[in-house]
């Protein structure tokens, strides 16, 4: 089995720009990335793909592998799909790791890569919820699991709704998971998420993921106990920072 990691890091970010190029204790962030993935286990090959010479040129200086994609792409997916045709290589599956995760852990992605059987068409990492801060946070997508494992459905607000019960104790009463933003495509399935128009879901909950299922494609979920520090604003930024410093 042939998987690729492949890393979308794009520098115009609307809320953060040049994010992956911010020093985080020594270290840029997209290094801390590379870094990361290249310890998992499952992956034959961790590839940078960017829209940008700054981003290439300092992936290069540290010695990761990188590709230069178009700058018209509307998501990571689009990203790797490109970064995936640039390489001409054939790969069973390739791993979408978020540029702006740091932190994540190496057993995540090979927790992940585990349920990669061929048959599966995607997947994606979920945990727990056990604060209602983030059962509130629509930056943090939920998702609803069937009962075999597959995502039904992803939304920023809590989901199922428990009706005739207080909102302090739905966490008390039922398992909400979160959405850890780490997916895995056979590459076949890849090649045809990209061809997909943007569905009314996806607009609705800015959620690309909807996209795919309202399309009829599976979605298999992993379970992980360990969480991920994604940094979409500077403010982010600061909190990473602290629980390194710690």
């Amino acid at each position: 089995m042939v998987i690729l990691g492949i890393i979308p890091a794009r520098y115009a970010s609307t809320r953060f720009p040049a994010k992956a190029l911010v020093d985080i204790n020594g270290k840029s962030m997209i290094q801390r990335v590379v870094e990361q993935a290249r310890q998992a286990l499952s992956l034959s090959r961790v590839v940078v793909a960017t829209d940008d010479e700054r981003i290439r040129a300092h992936v290069a200086d540290f010695g990761g592998e990188v590709v230069m994609t178009s700058l018209h792409h509307q998501s990571g997916t689009d990203r790797c799909q490109e970064a995936l045709q640039q390489l001409g290589v054939q790969a069973d599956y390739v791993v979408n790791i978020q540029g702006d995760e740091p932190f994540i852990q190496p057993r995540q992605i090979d927790m992940l890569t585990s349920v990669l059987d061929g048959v599966t068409e995607l997947a994606t990492l979920v945990k727990v919820i056990d604060d209602p801060q983030t059962l509130q946070n629509p930056n943090t997508p939920k998702v609803v699991l069937s009962a075999t494992g597959e995502a039904l459905y992803f939304s920023r607000q809590p989901i199922p709704y428990l009706r005739g019960q207080p909102l302090d104790a739905w966490l008390a009463s039922h398992t909400y998971y979160k959405h850890i933003g780490l997916y895995a495509y056979r590459t076949d399935v890849l090649a045809q998420l990209t061809q997909l128009p943007p569905s009314l879901l996806e607009k609705a909950e800015s959620l690309e993921q909807l996209r795919w299922l309202e399309n009829g494609y599976r979605i298999r979920t992993v379970i992980t106990d360990l969480d991920s520090h994604g940094i979409d604003t500077p403010e982010d930024l600061e909190t990473v920072k602290q629980l390194v410093s710690r």
